[in-house]
C-alpha cells in the first residue's frame, strides 16, 4: 500500500502533538473521571480537530498565519480562559464537598460542552499544530499520499480522546479518594495558569 507511509506519519505526528499535559486533556481526563458526558465531550475535541486538520490540509494555513491580528486576538482570549478556568479548579480543590465523584455535583451537558469547545477553539496552540503545522507538513505529499496523511491524523485524534475519556475510568479507584481529587485539582489549576501565562507571554 503505497498511501501506508503518509498515513503512519500523519498518524504518529498527530499523536505526538495531542498527547501533551493541555488544557483540553485535563479537562477531558476529569470529565471520564466523574464520568460525565464522555462521549459527546471526546466527539466534539476529536470531530473539531478532524475539522481543523482538514482545513490546514486544504491549505488554510497560509492564510492564518498571513492574519497577526487573528491570532493575537485568539491567544489573549484564550489566556483570560484558561485563567477562569484555573480559579475554578483551585476553588474546587479547596472545597472538599466539590471533591467526590458521585452524582452530586453533576455538571450540566450544556455548561460542559461550552467549556470543552472554549478549551478547543480558544487556544491557539490548537490551530498551530492542526492547521499550521500538520497543514504545511501535508506539503509534501500529493494527491492520495495527501489524503492519507490527513487520515492518519484525524484518527489519532479519535483514538487519543476517547481512550484518555474512557480509560480514564481505570484510575477510579485511586480517585475514590477526595485527597486524590484534590490534587488532580491543584494540578489541573496549575497547568491552565501555566499555558494562560505562556500565552500572554507569547503577545510581548
Amino acid at each position: 500500500m503505497h498511501d501506508a507511509a503518509p498515513f503512519l506519519s500523519g498518524f504518529l505526528l498527530g499523536l505526538s502533538l495531542i498527547v501533551a499535559i493541555g488544557a483540553q486533556n485535563a479537562f477531558i481526563l476529569r470529565q471520564g473521571l466523574l464520568r460525565q458526558h464522555v462521549f459527546v465531550l471526546c466527539l466534539i475535541c476529536a470531530a473539531s480537530d478532524a475539522m481543523l486538520i482538514a482545513a490546514g490540509v486544504a491549505g488554510l494555513g497560509t492564510l492564518v498565519s498571513s492574519s497577526p491580528a487573528l491570532i493575537k486576538a485568539v491567544t489573549a482570549g484564550g489566556a483570560a480562559f484558561l485563567f477562569a478556568y484555573a480559579a475554578i479548579a483551585f476553588r474546587r480543590a479547596w472545597r472538599p464537598q466539590a471533591l467526590h465523584a458521585a452524582g452530586n455535583g453533576r455538571t450540566d451537558l450544556r455548561a460542559a460542552v461550552a467549556a470543552c469547545l472554549a478549551f478547543t477553539f480558544l487556544n491557539p496552540h490548537v490551530y498551530l499544530d492542526t492547521v499550521l503545522l500538520l497543514g504545511s507538513l501535508s506539503s509534501q505529499y500529493d494527491g492520495a499520499g495527501r489524503l492519507a496523511y490527513g487520515a492518519g491524523a484525524v484518527i489519532a485524534s479519535f483514538v487519543w480522546f476517547f481512550g484518555l475519556g474512557y480509560g480514564a475510568r481505570l484510575l477510579q479507584p485511586v480517585f475514590a479518594r477526595p485527597a486524590a481529587w484534590r490534587v488532580l485539582d491543584i494540578l489541573i489549576g496549575l497547568v491552565m495558569a501555566a499555558i494562560g501565562a505562556s500565552l500572554l507571554g507569547g503577545l510581548g
